[in-house]
Protein backbone atom coordinates (compact mmCIF):
# COMPACT_ATOMS: atom_id res chain seq x y z
CA UNK A 1 0.00 0.00 0.00
CA UNK A 2 1.41 3.17 -0.55
CA UNK A 3 1.54 6.17 1.69
CA UNK A 4 1.16 9.80 1.14
CA UNK A 5 2.17 11.40 4.48
CA UNK A 6 2.26 15.04 4.53
CA UNK A 7 1.80 15.34 0.70
CA UNK A 8 -0.80 17.32 -1.19
CA UNK A 9 -2.81 16.20 -3.91
CA UNK A 10 -5.33 17.48 -6.46
CA UNK A 11 -7.94 15.76 -7.81
CA UNK A 12 -10.05 17.62 -11.01
CA UNK A 13 -13.16 15.12 -11.69
CA UNK A 14 -13.42 14.67 -7.63
CA UNK A 15 -16.98 15.42 -6.93
CA UNK A 16 -17.65 11.53 -8.75
CA UNK A 17 -16.58 8.12 -10.06
CA UNK A 18 -12.66 7.56 -10.57
CA UNK A 19 -12.03 10.92 -9.12
CA UNK A 20 -13.96 10.65 -6.02
CA UNK A 21 -12.53 7.45 -5.28
CA UNK A 22 -9.06 8.80 -5.74
CA UNK A 23 -9.79 11.40 -3.65
CA UNK A 24 -10.50 9.35 -1.07
CA UNK A 25 -7.87 7.02 -1.16
CA UNK A 26 -5.49 9.79 -0.92
CA UNK A 27 -6.74 11.24 1.87
CA UNK A 28 -6.84 7.58 3.57
CA UNK A 29 -3.33 7.41 2.72
CA UNK A 30 -1.77 10.58 4.59
CA UNK A 31 -2.09 12.77 1.75
CA UNK A 32 -4.12 16.37 2.16
CA UNK A 33 -6.31 16.54 -0.68
CA UNK A 34 -7.83 18.95 -2.98
CA UNK A 35 -11.22 18.35 -4.87
CA UNK A 36 -11.81 19.93 -8.06
CA UNK A 37 -15.35 20.19 -10.01
CA UNK A 38 -17.79 21.88 -11.36
CA UNK A 39 -20.79 20.88 -9.50
CA UNK A 40 -20.62 22.94 -5.63
CA UNK A 41 -22.94 20.48 -4.03
CA UNK A 42 -21.08 17.29 -4.95
CA UNK A 43 -17.90 18.17 -4.56
CA UNK A 44 -18.40 19.83 -1.23
CA UNK A 45 -19.81 16.32 -0.13
CA UNK A 46 -16.77 15.18 -1.53
CA UNK A 47 -14.65 16.96 0.36
CA UNK A 48 -16.99 16.49 3.48
CA UNK A 49 -17.36 12.48 3.45
CA UNK A 50 -12.97 12.65 3.85
CA UNK A 51 -12.62 15.23 6.90
CA UNK A 52 -15.91 13.38 8.46
CA UNK A 53 -13.51 10.11 8.08
CA UNK A 54 -11.09 11.68 9.69
CA UNK A 55 -8.44 12.86 6.36
CA UNK A 56 -8.22 16.49 5.64
CA UNK A 57 -9.64 17.76 2.13
CA UNK A 58 -10.95 21.08 0.66
CA UNK A 59 -13.18 21.45 -2.31
CA UNK A 60 -12.59 24.34 -4.88
CA UNK A 61 -15.36 25.10 -7.58
CA UNK A 62 -13.21 24.97 -11.19
CA UNK A 63 -14.28 24.42 -14.87
CA UNK A 64 -10.67 23.02 -15.90
CA UNK A 65 -11.33 24.47 -19.45
CA UNK A 66 -11.29 28.09 -18.18
CA UNK A 67 -7.98 29.13 -17.87
CA UNK A 68 -8.33 32.03 -15.05
CA UNK A 69 -10.19 28.88 -13.72
CA UNK A 70 -7.44 26.57 -13.46
CA UNK A 71 -4.65 29.13 -12.27
CA UNK A 72 -7.19 30.20 -8.87
CA UNK A 73 -7.25 25.86 -8.72
CA UNK A 74 -3.60 26.06 -8.11
CA UNK A 75 -3.09 28.57 -6.16
CA UNK A 76 -5.40 27.86 -3.71
CA UNK A 77 -4.03 24.74 -3.56
CA UNK A 78 -0.66 26.62 -2.67
CA UNK A 79 -2.51 28.93 0.07
CA UNK A 80 -3.93 25.92 1.89
CA UNK A 81 -1.14 23.36 1.89
CA UNK A 82 1.97 25.54 0.81
CA UNK A 83 2.56 23.22 -1.89
CA UNK A 84 1.53 20.71 -4.85
CA UNK A 85 2.82 16.83 -4.80
CA UNK A 86 0.46 15.16 -6.83
CA UNK A 87 -1.83 16.23 -9.75
CA UNK A 88 -4.53 13.56 -11.16
CA UNK A 89 -6.12 15.55 -13.88
CA UNK A 90 -9.12 13.30 -14.34
CA UNK A 91 -12.20 16.17 -15.08
CA UNK A 92 -13.74 14.93 -18.50
CA UNK A 93 -17.23 15.30 -19.82
CA UNK A 94 -18.67 11.72 -21.74
CA UNK A 95 -20.19 14.77 -24.77
CA UNK A 96 -18.26 13.79 -28.30
CA UNK A 97 -20.46 10.74 -28.72
CA UNK A 98 -23.39 8.61 -30.46
CA UNK A 99 -23.12 10.47 -33.54
CA UNK A 100 -21.65 10.06 -36.49
CA UNK A 101 -18.25 12.11 -37.49
CA UNK A 102 -19.80 14.83 -39.89
CA UNK A 103 -23.13 14.75 -37.73
CA UNK A 104 -21.33 16.57 -34.70
CA UNK A 105 -21.82 20.11 -34.42
CA UNK A 106 -18.79 22.97 -33.63
CA UNK A 107 -20.42 23.68 -30.50
CA UNK A 108 -19.59 20.00 -29.36
CA UNK A 109 -16.25 20.08 -30.71
CA UNK A 110 -15.14 23.21 -28.60
CA UNK A 111 -16.71 21.43 -25.42
CA UNK A 112 -15.05 18.23 -25.52
CA UNK A 113 -11.81 19.33 -26.33
CA UNK A 114 -12.00 22.49 -24.05
CA UNK A 115 -12.43 20.07 -20.93
CA UNK A 116 -10.94 16.85 -22.40
CA UNK A 117 -8.00 17.95 -24.03
CA UNK A 118 -7.29 21.95 -23.14
CA UNK A 119 -8.58 20.91 -19.67
CA UNK A 120 -6.19 18.62 -18.94
CA UNK A 121 -3.31 20.64 -20.81
CA UNK A 122 -4.51 23.83 -18.43
CA UNK A 123 -4.16 21.82 -15.47
CA UNK A 124 -0.47 20.53 -16.43
CA UNK A 125 0.81 23.94 -17.01
CA UNK A 126 -0.15 25.26 -14.05
CA UNK A 127 0.61 22.20 -11.81
CA UNK A 128 3.91 22.01 -13.76
CA UNK A 129 5.02 25.49 -12.75
CA UNK A 130 4.08 25.21 -9.37
CA UNK A 131 6.22 21.82 -9.32
CA UNK A 132 9.05 23.47 -10.61
CA UNK A 133 8.98 26.34 -8.10
CA UNK A 134 8.66 24.98 -4.73
CA UNK A 135 10.87 23.70 -2.43
CA UNK A 136 11.90 20.93 -2.79
CA UNK A 137 10.39 21.04 -6.53
CA UNK A 138 8.95 17.64 -7.98
CA UNK A 139 6.12 15.93 -8.47
CA UNK A 140 3.86 13.52 -10.39
CA UNK A 141 0.87 14.33 -12.57
CA UNK A 142 -1.22 11.20 -13.62
CA UNK A 143 -3.65 12.20 -16.64
CA UNK A 144 -7.16 10.28 -17.24
CA UNK A 145 -7.35 9.02 -20.99
CA UNK A 146 -9.53 6.19 -22.43
CA UNK A 147 -9.21 2.74 -24.15
CA UNK A 148 -11.62 5.10 -26.53
CA UNK A 149 -8.28 6.56 -27.64
CA UNK A 150 -6.38 4.06 -28.45
CA UNK A 151 -7.39 3.72 -31.67
CA UNK A 152 -11.02 5.47 -31.89
CA UNK A 153 -14.57 4.10 -31.89
CA UNK A 154 -17.20 4.56 -34.24
CA UNK A 155 -19.98 7.45 -33.50
CA UNK A 156 -17.60 8.61 -30.62
CA UNK A 157 -14.95 10.57 -32.87
CA UNK A 158 -14.92 13.70 -30.80
CA UNK A 159 -14.60 11.88 -27.60
CA UNK A 160 -11.87 8.87 -28.68
CA UNK A 161 -10.06 12.40 -30.03
CA UNK A 162 -9.63 14.09 -26.98
CA UNK A 163 -8.39 11.01 -25.25
CA UNK A 164 -5.82 10.52 -27.90
CA UNK A 165 -4.90 13.61 -27.13
CA UNK A 166 -4.33 13.38 -23.67
CA UNK A 167 -1.65 10.44 -24.34
CA UNK A 168 0.20 12.45 -26.93
CA UNK A 169 0.04 15.48 -24.44
CA UNK A 170 1.27 13.21 -21.45
CA UNK A 171 3.97 11.76 -23.62
CA UNK A 172 5.08 14.45 -24.50
CA UNK A 173 5.19 16.61 -21.46
CA UNK A 174 7.15 13.42 -19.55
CA UNK A 175 9.72 13.61 -21.90
CA UNK A 176 10.13 17.37 -20.98
CA UNK A 177 10.55 17.39 -17.44
CA UNK A 178 11.76 14.03 -17.01
CA UNK A 179 15.48 15.67 -15.73
CA UNK A 180 13.34 18.17 -13.59
CA UNK A 181 12.02 15.65 -10.99
CA UNK A 182 7.93 15.88 -12.58
CA UNK A 183 7.18 12.16 -13.92
CA UNK A 184 3.79 12.69 -15.86
CA UNK A 185 1.49 9.50 -17.08
CA UNK A 186 -2.04 8.63 -18.19
CA UNK A 187 -4.20 6.07 -16.82
CA UNK A 188 -5.76 4.66 -19.47
CA UNK A 189 -9.21 3.56 -18.15
CA UNK A 190 -11.85 1.28 -19.58
CA UNK A 191 -15.25 0.64 -18.32
CA UNK A 192 -15.71 1.65 -15.18
CA UNK A 193 -19.03 1.60 -12.70
CA UNK A 194 -19.17 5.39 -12.67
CA UNK A 195 -21.86 8.06 -13.54
CA UNK A 196 -20.25 8.82 -16.61
CA UNK A 197 -21.15 4.86 -17.59
CA UNK A 198 -24.15 5.07 -15.99
CA UNK A 199 -25.06 7.71 -18.48
CA UNK A 200 -24.04 5.85 -21.54
CA UNK A 201 -25.67 2.84 -20.23
CA UNK A 202 -29.19 5.07 -20.32
CA UNK A 203 -28.39 7.00 -23.74
CA UNK A 204 -27.87 3.25 -25.34
CA UNK A 205 -30.88 2.01 -24.32
CA UNK A 206 -33.26 5.05 -24.38
CA UNK A 207 -33.49 5.09 -20.97
CA UNK A 208 -35.81 2.06 -21.05
CA UNK A 209 -34.75 0.19 -17.68
CA UNK A 210 -36.10 -2.82 -19.10
CA UNK A 211 -32.88 -2.32 -21.72
CA UNK A 212 -30.24 -1.24 -19.52
CA UNK A 213 -29.17 -4.38 -18.09
CA UNK A 214 -28.78 -6.29 -21.41
CA UNK A 215 -26.69 -3.28 -22.51
CA UNK A 216 -24.60 -4.07 -19.41
CA UNK A 217 -24.18 -7.04 -20.10
CA UNK A 218 -22.98 -6.59 -23.61
CA UNK A 219 -20.28 -4.59 -22.26
CA UNK A 220 -19.73 -7.14 -19.29
CA UNK A 221 -19.18 -9.79 -22.54
CA UNK A 222 -16.28 -7.70 -24.13
CA UNK A 223 -13.83 -8.04 -21.00
CA UNK A 224 -12.06 -10.70 -20.72
CA UNK A 225 -12.39 -10.81 -16.83
CA UNK A 226 -16.22 -10.87 -17.85
CA UNK A 227 -17.36 -7.54 -15.25
CA UNK A 228 -17.11 -4.15 -15.11
CA UNK A 229 -14.20 -2.62 -12.65
CA UNK A 230 -15.07 -0.47 -9.37
CA UNK A 231 -13.60 3.34 -9.35
CA UNK A 232 -11.20 2.05 -6.03
CA UNK A 233 -9.69 -0.17 -8.74
CA UNK A 234 -8.92 2.64 -11.50
CA UNK A 235 -7.97 4.85 -8.53
CA UNK A 236 -5.24 2.40 -7.17
CA UNK A 237 -3.68 2.55 -10.51
CA UNK A 238 -3.34 6.49 -10.41
CA UNK A 239 -2.22 6.09 -6.55
CA UNK A 240 0.34 3.44 -7.64
CA UNK A 241 1.51 6.15 -10.82
CA UNK A 242 2.08 8.83 -8.17
CA UNK A 243 3.84 7.10 -5.86
CA UNK A 244 7.85 6.13 -4.93
CA UNK A 245 7.61 2.88 -6.09
CA UNK A 246 6.52 4.35 -9.74
CA UNK A 247 9.57 6.29 -8.92
CA UNK A 248 11.34 4.91 -12.92
CA UNK A 249 8.21 5.41 -14.48
CA UNK A 250 7.62 8.12 -16.77
CA UNK A 251 5.45 8.90 -20.03
CA UNK A 252 3.74 5.44 -19.28
CA UNK A 253 0.07 4.55 -20.16
CA UNK A 254 -0.97 2.37 -18.05
CA UNK A 255 -3.92 -0.01 -19.30
CA UNK A 256 -6.13 -0.53 -17.00
CA UNK A 257 -9.62 -2.42 -18.66
CA UNK A 258 -10.03 -5.95 -17.25
CA UNK A 259 -7.94 -7.55 -20.50
CA UNK A 260 -10.72 -5.90 -23.53
CA UNK A 261 -7.96 -4.16 -25.47
CA UNK A 262 -5.43 -6.85 -25.00
CA UNK A 263 -6.71 -8.46 -28.35
CA UNK A 264 -5.91 -5.33 -30.22
CA UNK A 265 -2.57 -3.72 -28.74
Amino acid sequence: MQHFEGKVALVTGGSSGIGRAAARLFAQRGARVVIAARGVERGEEAAHEIVEAGGEAVFVRADVGNAADVEHLVARTVEVYGRLDYGFNNAAVAKGAFALTADFDEEEFDEVMGVNLKGVWLCMKHEIRQMLAQDPPGGAIVNTSSVNGLGGSPQGALYSAGKAGVLALTKSAAQDYAQQGIRINALVAGAFHTPMLEGVFQKISGGDPSKIAAVQAQYTGMVPMRRIGKPDEAAEAALWLCSDAASYVTGHSMIVDGGWTASMR
